[in-house]
Parts: structure tokens; C-alpha cells; sequence
């Protein structure tokens, strides 16, 4: 790796990835001068701990790839003449179609600095409401059912509260490997109080499974059911807290009737669930006989066409039963991206104005903004907003810090729809994306370690994004691109920002600003803190109200813990205080599978990787685990199918198609069928599982239905595999004939294709254009190619191709391959190369353990030799003792291997 320049040698920031916020030292290695990451040890967050992805994260700082200088259709130019098409584009859109004719569609990546001015310029100034965030995409549901009930969007708990908790639900999220930090703390928890209960509710046998008392395998979509039958069920055992329903909520006569008339009894909601009946009654009863009871949910509940509803119901159990605002026992809505809820603050949601406040606050927002043409109503939400970019009725649109073309359902669509946009928009860190390469305007933007600002994490915890390295090139942060912007197009008094800090007090002052007690979101304690506060800022949680502004003073020191729990007191943000039970009446998905479609696909996030992989895919490790693209499928569906384990299948739904491998699991329930995110253009031939996914959406919230797409299977019928392993560029084919995947290894790539047509030794070398001189070892009427390339007298290339390739060692390839151009003589000889494996055995089987590059064999060896209890495999290999992502996956090991041994082996 390059060593990257510093302007500090050991920072504490935050990571840059999910939802949990932990705090990271980055720490520059005086050696061999590469930054290594650390969790914080007095970081609330995650005292300490960090996941793989948070541990590589010093691996993927590099200029390579790297957006650098702006460019217009195409072409390299300055930030004068960028910013000046920019704005120029925007104002003849707005004098020409109207201020609705424009767009800002923004991510949960942005500080919510970058995200406050941005919101800013298009409602306060633009006047418009087409501003959303990829937000819309994992929390809305959330966002909605915490306004609808709790009368705010505000996370009632905080972490402490699953760890303080006698019954912790996870419901909707396989948090082992999407939040892995706060369920290695969830497992600590656990492991000091044994009598703690875990019930995991989800379709699948997730890695979070491994912690789980009870599985609940419920049907899809099937969660409105299931907590509305136990809401009813509750009240029929006579465990409903009534004292709390009389003082503190209204409307739960009318929300305990519709829940009595859906799932009367428990045979009928265990119908609905189609989970047996005595499972069912076990979860209720452990829920009824545990006050301390915390629910966590996320994705599985939220990206869904009923997920208010579904997000709802979990918030009346919990308010039924007097279970929130108490030391463990609260609903929990953990969220996916590192400020999603930063840009809950600040407004980035089109429905949303700013500071937690709706649009019939718009006269406050424009006093405070001095911006009179503030929007007064709200803007089109995500799937709608790609819809009118493709009717039209969006002229120009500008793109922030994500990736639509992959992420958004209809991918195929959002794609056309840009590709015939007369202004598109991007700024972006990296230089090549799937929504990049539709950008008229591509504008250079920090990346993390580069930017300064703030983050807030699941648990309203406000934490500091420091930079300590220099901006590349001409990038620059977003909050300054987007406020010079501002002021070419006009806006200079109100955007006439030089630092972030000046952002973020304007931002606090914004969230107390007539507020007296009405909104939950208020960190007006910190509008005035000094630049040496805001640069020493600790991380707090808000609410943090401000009793003495207006005289100079500050009531908050920056170190100040803040509100931990909010409904303490049992006051809701309704203007009578009280929560509100809605009545609800569960449905089954939209979605429904047919002959035609005999399969449900669900997607989500996998271990090791984050969203379109356009940060993780530069960390060669991240890698190590799955390195390609999938559809997980029960055995029972392979077979009946006539699918093989580990062959190239086609994923269709109404929509599209994509090439993946067939993985056969027992986790999956017959008749649905898994694949990840995170895959795209710049990755895989065809792997963007949202071109698969139709835009159906809860009606209140936005939110796309991502974990019920109807689709089938077939071979994909590869008549031939390849390898190719170089640094050099690489053709990739662009043929619906051939399968490709592009798989990062430290400074070279490897590429992995296939075919359903016969190619020739010559299509192969035409791959890579650079290789001077190639050497054969070629069977044509076999159809076995192995080739090396070269270029000024050195190998640069290898490349295989046979109906299936065996026996090729590629990290050892990899190795040689990668060798300095000095170390030519302790490359290995070109017999060796050419057969692809050195002499003598070595381990290529799967990595399980990515944080010590632990392999499945030498696990099962240790194994067979007498570690047979997790804690004596750990010591002994040093898997599972990093992050601890794996550990489920080793425990599943231990069992496997066991189960092979003979009884005596046993004893």
C-alpha cells in the first residue's frame, strides 16, 4: 500500500460504516508508514471494540481510484469553472421550469454538517422539498412509526439498554453481522448473566441465530402478525400495564380491537406466522413474564410495504406493557448507516423541513434562515423522485455521496431515467461508480480521514469525524462545495461558511430555536461552543437543551453525557403528552410467488462488505470471506431444481436478471432464496440485485419493499471457467454470453469469468491489452489455457481458462504476482507459474476468521486434534479473537466436524 501523507499521527474519529458509531484511534505506524485503526477504549459506543470492516479501515486509505479534480462531461477542469456550471445549470433550470424542477438526492455517508447546508440550499433557498436521503431506503418506516406513535422521531433507548435487559427480541436484523460490535456486546452481556433471554425472529438461520434462546423461522412479511397477535394476546392474559395506558397514551380501545379482530387467539396468528403454535406460545408467555424487555429492530422490519404498521405494532407492545423509558426495557430501532440519523436531524428527508420540524413550521424555519421562500410543503420521496427524473418533470439533479443506480429498487430504471436527464449531478470520492459514469458534473469530495464534522449514531449519540489527512488532489468537503455553490447561485450571506464548526452551531441554535420543550431534538446546549469545544467534543447524546442562551453562557460542558433515555417521565411529543396507540390491521406482503415466480428473493448486508463496496472493495482481507456474488438456496430447491452447489445461476424476477453463484444452505427456508447488496457494475457482470426489485413502497413512509421480490432460477449453462490475475487494465467482456467478477487483491486484481459459448486462447490474451508477450500451455481440443504474460521481461499477468479449473493456488499466484520489479529473481519460474500452484501443499480453503486470515482446514485440523470447545479453537488458531464476527460460524464448525467423528472421539 502507498503510504498516504499525514497532518496528524493519531487521531480519534468514527467509523465511517454502520449504524453503531463506534469511536476509532487511527494511529500511523512509524515502520513501515501505513495507518493502523483501534477501537477507542472510552468510546460509549463500543469501549474498545471494533468489526473486521473497522479494523481494515486504515487498508483502504489510497489515492488510487480516487475522484481527484472536478470534470464536465468528461473532461478535467477547475473549481472556478465547476462551480460556475453548477450553479449556472441549476438557476436557467429553476428561472425555467420552477424551483420543483431540481433535485438533491443525498446519503447517510454525508456529516451533518455537509447534510444541513445541503438541506438548507434547497429548501430555504431553492424552495423546494426534492431533497431525500438514502435513508428513505433503511429507516423511514422507522422515522414515521416513531412520529405517529411517540409523536417524535426519537429513539427511545440507548445500548446499555440490551446489555441491562432480561429479554432482548431481535427482530428484522441479523445484527451479528450488520451491527457485530453491539452484538458483541449483547454476547458479553449474556455471558455474564446466563439467565438473560435472546429470541431471534427471522425467516432465515442467521449467524445471529447462534445467540438465540428461540428461533422464530416466521413466515415473510409476517411480523404485523406477530406483534399484533401479541398485543392481543397480552391483553387476554391480563399482563397489560394499565395504570401507564391510562396516564400516558390514547386510542388503545380502538387499537385493541383491530388487533382482536386480526389474531383472536394464538392458533390464528401462528397461522399468519406459519410458525407452530407451541413456539408461539412460548415467545408471548417469556414476553409477558419479562418486564425488562428490549426489542431491536431494523431492516426486516422497516423495508417493507406495511413497515409503519409493522414498526408500530412493536412500539405498542411496548407502550401496552410500561416498557419504555426504563433501564432496560425500551423499543429499539438500530440504524444502517453511520449518520442516517444526522440527516433525521437536519431534515434530509423530503417529507421532513429541518431540525425535526415538519412543514407547517415553516414560517419558524424561514425566520431562522432568513429565507422567505422556505418550502411549505413536501418533496418527492426517493422511488417517486427517480420516477419524475424519468417523466421529465425533474430537469436537473444532484447526487451526494451515493450510489442509486445500485441502491435504489428499479435500478434499471433510476439508470435509464439518469442517462436522459439534461443536468446530472455527482459528487463523489471515488472515481468510478455505476452512477457516476450517467454524471454530466463529477465533483471531487473528501472521503473519510479527509473530512471534519459530526456523526450521530443509533442511539442519538453525537460523536466527532476528524480529519488527519490530507485532501488529495483538488477534493474538497461537501459542506464547501455545496456552499459555494450556494453563493454562485446567489445565497452568499447565508452560506458564506469557512469552517464546519461555524455549521454546527448554526445547526444547534436551529434545533432550540422556538422549540420550549416541544421537540424532542434539541442540542441547543452546544450553539456556542468554541472552536477548541467543537474540536474536543466528546461524544453526547441529545437531547441537550440550553436553559441560559441568550446570555453568552453554555449550560453543557463538551464532555457532558446527555439525555440517555428519553419518556422517562412518561411525556410524549403530542401537544397533550400522550403516546398514541393506531389502529392496525396486518397484511401479508404485495408480493406473492406463483408458478411462474416459484421464489421470495430477500436481500441485505453480508459480513465483511458496506453498501456498493466502493470502500470496503479496497481492503484485499474484506474480500477473503465471500469474494463474489450469490443467491443462497435451501438443498431441498437446488435439487427439485436441478441446480448444483457452487454453478452459475440466473436470478429473474419482472424486472431483470442477474449471474450469480448458487450457494446450498440449510439457513435458507425452502421456497426463498438470498443474495447480498453490495455487488454492481464496477464489480460483477450482472449482480445488482435491485435491478430485480420492483418499487413497491409503505405508502406512509416511502420505504422500499426490499426483502420480498418474487423470482426464479435457472443455469446459467457455463460451458467454461476463467482466472486472470494482473495489475494491468483488464477488458472485461460486455456480453449477456459471459459472467465476470472483479475481486481486488492489493495493487492487482483478480478476475473471475465464465462463458456459455467457447472462446479461444486469442480472447483471452485480448483481456489484457498491455502484455507484451505471452507463454502457452494450451490443450484446444480439451479447451485447457494456461497462459503468462509479460511485460519489459517480467510476468504480469496469469490466466487460466478450462471447463472448471482445479488445482490453482491463487493467493500464491497473487503473491508472486505482486512481487516488486527489483524482486524479479525470487519470482517463481514459469513452470511453476504456468501450473498455478507452487510445489508442495498449501491451504486454499475458504477463509472463515478475516481479521487473522484463519482458513476452514486448519480449523477443522485443530479440530480433529482436540479443540473441540470454542475457547480452546480460538487459542489455538487465533480465529474469533479479533472482532468476533465469526465466532458463530466456528461454533457451526466445531458441530460439523464433530458430527464426522467417530462416538469414541468423543469421550
Amino acid at each position: 500500500m502507498t503510504a498516504i501523507p499525514a497532518i496528524n499521527l493519531e487521531c480519534n474519529t468514527t467509523c465511517p460504516y454502520c449504524g453503531v458509531g463506534c469511536g476509532v484511534t487511527m494511529k500511523l505506524d512509524d515502520t513501515n508508514r501505513e495507518w493502523r485503526a483501534k477501537g477507542l477504549a472510552d468510546h460509549p459506543a463500543n469501549f474498545g471494540r471494533l468489526c473486521v470492516k473497522g479494523s481494515a479501515l486504515g487498508e483502504t486509505l489510497t489515492d488510487r481510484e480516487r475522484l481527484l479534480y472536478p470534470e464536465i462531461d468528461g473532461v478535467r477542469t477547475d473549481w472556478a469553472h465547476a462551480l460556475e456550471t453548477v450553479a449556472s445549470r441549476l438557476n436557467e433550470t429553476i428561472a425555467r421550469y420552477g424551483s420543483d424542477s431540481v433535485a438533491f438526492y443525498v446519503s447517510g455517508q454525508l456529516l451533518t454538517e455537509d447534510y444541513y447546508v445541503a438541506n438548507k440550499l434547497m429548501k430555504g433557498f431553492i424552495g423546494s422539498a426534492n431533497i431525500d436521503t438514502n435513508s428513505r431506503l433503511c429507516m423511514s418506516s422507522a422515522v414515521a412509526a416513531h412520529k405517529k406513535v411517540l409523536g417524535a422521531d426519537a429513539v427511545p433507548g440507548c445500548y446499555r439498554d440490551l446489555e441491562q435487559a432480561d429479554l432482548v427480541i431481535l427482530t428484522g436484523s441479523n445484527m451479528a453481522w450488520t451491527h457485530p460490535v453491539v452484538y458483541q456486546r449483547l454476547v458479553a452481556a449474556k455471558q455474564a448473566r446466563p439467565d438473560m433471554k435472546v429470541v431471534v425472529i427471522d425467516p432465515r438461520v442467521t449467524a445471529t441465530c447462534d445467540l438465540a434462546d428461540l428461533h422464530l423461522p416466521i413466515a415473510a412479511g409476517s411480523d404485523g402478525f406477530l406483534f399484533t397477535g401479541l398485543l392481543a394476546w397480552c391483553a387476554r392474559q391480563g399482563v397489560l400495564d394499565e395504570t401507564f395506558i391510562k396516564a400516558h397514551t390514547h386510542g388503545f380501545a380502538d387499537c385493541l380491537a383491530a388487533a382482536e379482530a386480526t389474531c383472536p387467539d394464538v392458533t390464528s396468528t401462528a397461522r399468519h406466522c406459519e410458525v407452530p403454535e407451541a413456539t408461539l406460545q412460548r415467545f408471548f408467555e417469556l414476553f409477558a413474564a419479562t418486564p425488562r424487555t428490549v426489542t431491536v429492530f431494523s431492516q426486516g422490519i422497516n423495508q417493507s410495504d406495511t413497515g409503519v404498521d409493522k414498526a408500530s405494532a412493536i412500539l405498542h407492545c411496548h407502550l401496552a406493557t410500561g416498557r419504555i423509558g426504563k433501564p432496560g426495557a425500551t423499543p429499539f430501532s438500530i440504524t444502517g448507516q453511520p449518520n442516517a440519523m444526522g440527516g433525521r436531524e437536519v431534515g434530509g428527508l423530503a417529507n421532513q423541513l429541518a431540525a425535526h420540524m415538519g412543514f407547517d413550521d415553516a414560517e419558524t424555519v424561514a425566520r431562522f434562515w432568513s429565507a422567505p421562500q422556505t418550502a411549505t410543503a413536501p418533496g418527492l420521496k426517493a422511488v417517486d423522485l427517480f420516477r419524475a427524473v424519468e417523466s421529465g418533470r425533474i430537469k436537473a439533479i444532484w447526487i451526494m455521496a451515493t450510489n442509486p443506480v445500485v441502491s435504489m429498487p428499479e435500478a434499471d430504471r433510476v439508470r435509464q431515467a439518469l442517462a436522459q436527464c439534461p443536468t446530472v449531478i455527482v459528487s463523489d470520492c471515488v472515481a468510478d461508480t455505476d452512477t457516476l459514469r450517467l454524471a454530466h458534473v463529477r465533483l471531487p469530495a473528501a472521503g473519510w480521514g479527509e473530512k471534519d464534522g459530526t456523526v450521530t449514531n443509533s442511539e442519538r449519540r453525537i460523536s466527532r469525524q476528524r480529519a488527519f489527512l490530507p485532501l488529495p488532489g483538488d477534493a474538497k468537503p461537501d459542506w464547501w462545495i455545496i456552499s459555494a455553490v450556494a453563493r454562485k447561485m446567489g445565497f452568499e450571506r447565508a452560506f458564506s461558511y469557512t469552517q464546519p464548526s461555524q455549521i454546527f452551531r448554526e445547526h444547534a441554535a436551529l434545533s432550540g430555536y422556538r422549540n420550549e420543550g416541544r421537540r424532542a431534538f434539541d442540542i441547543s446546549a452546544l450553539a456556542c461552543l468554541t472552536e477548541q469545544q467543537y474540536d474536543e467534543l466528546q461524544p453526547v447524546q441529545w437531547p441537550l437543551r440550553d436553559d441560559n442562551r441568550g446570555n453568552g453562557e453554555t449550560s453543557v460542558a463538551p464532555d457532558a453525557s446527555g439525555t440517555e433515555r428519553l419518556f422517562t417521565d412518561g411525556q410524549f411529543y403530542f401537544a397533550d403528552r400522550r403516546a398514541r396507540f393506531v389502529p392496525i390491521t396486518p397484511r401479508r406482503p404485495q408480493a406473492t410467488i406463483s408458478d411462474a415466480w416459484p421464489w421470495l428473493l430477500n436481500t441485505g448486508r453480508i459480513r465483511d462488505q458496506w453498501h456498493t463496496m466502493t470502500r470496503t472493495g479496497r481492503a484485499a482481507r474484506l474480500l477473503t470471506h465471500i469474494s463474489e456474488p450469490f443467491v443462497a438456496v435451501h438443498p431441498e430447491d437446488m435439487t427439485q431444481s436441478g441446480l448444483e452447489d457452487g454453478e452459475l445461476v440466473c436470478v429473474q424476477s419482472a424486472l431483470g436478471e442477474c449471474v450469480v453463484t448458487a450457494r446450498a444452505t440449510d439457513a435458507q427456508t425452502p421456497g426463498q432464496v438470498f443474495m447480498p447488496i453490495h455487488w454492481n457494475d464496477c464489480f460483477a457482470s450482472a449482480a445488482r440485485v435491485d435491478s430485480l426489485v420492483d418499487g413497491v413502497v409503505d405508502h406512509e413512509s416511502g420505504q422500499p419493499a426490499f426483502k420480498q421480490t418474487p423470482v426464479r432460477l435457472s443455469r446459467f449453462g457455463a460451458q467454461w471457467q476463467a482466472l486472470v490475475i494482473t495489475a494491468e487494465p483488464v477488458n472485461a467482456p460486455d456480453s449477456k454470453y459471459h459472467y465476470w467478477c472483479r475481486i481486488p487483491d492489493q495493487n492487482l486484481v483478480r478476475w473471475r469469468l465464465a462463458g456459455v459459448q467457447p472462446v479461444s486462447a486469442d480472447w483471452l490474451k485480448d483481456r489484457c491489452p498491455n502484455v507484451t508477450y505471452w507463454a502457452e500451455m494450451i490443450d484446444a481440443g480439451r479447451g485447457h489455457f494456461r497462459l503468462l504474460g509479460y511485460k519489459e521481461g517480467r510476468v504480469v499477468c496469469f490466466a487460466a481458462l478450462a471447463p472448471e479449473l482445479t488445482a490453482l493456488d491463487e493467493e500464491w499466484l497473487a503473491e508472486q504476482l505482486r512481487r516488486p520489479e527489483a524482486d524479479t529473481e525470487t519470482q517463481a519460474d514459469s513452470q511453476q507459474l504456468i501450473a498455478g500452484c507452487p510445489g508442495g501443499q498449501r491451504d486454499t480453503s475458504p477463509v472463515l476468521c478475516s481479521c487473522h486470515q484463519v482458513r476452514e482446514a486448519a480449523l477443522e485440523t485443530a479440530v480433529q486434534n482436540g479443540c473441540t470447545e470454542l475457547n480452546a479453537l480460538c487459542q489455538h488458531t487465533r480465529a474469533g479473537t479479533g472482532c468476533g464476527s465469526c465466532l458463530p460460524e466456528l461454533k457451526s464448525l466445531i458441530a460439523h466436524v464433530r458430527a464426522l467423528q467417530p462416538e469414541e472421539a468423543h469421550s
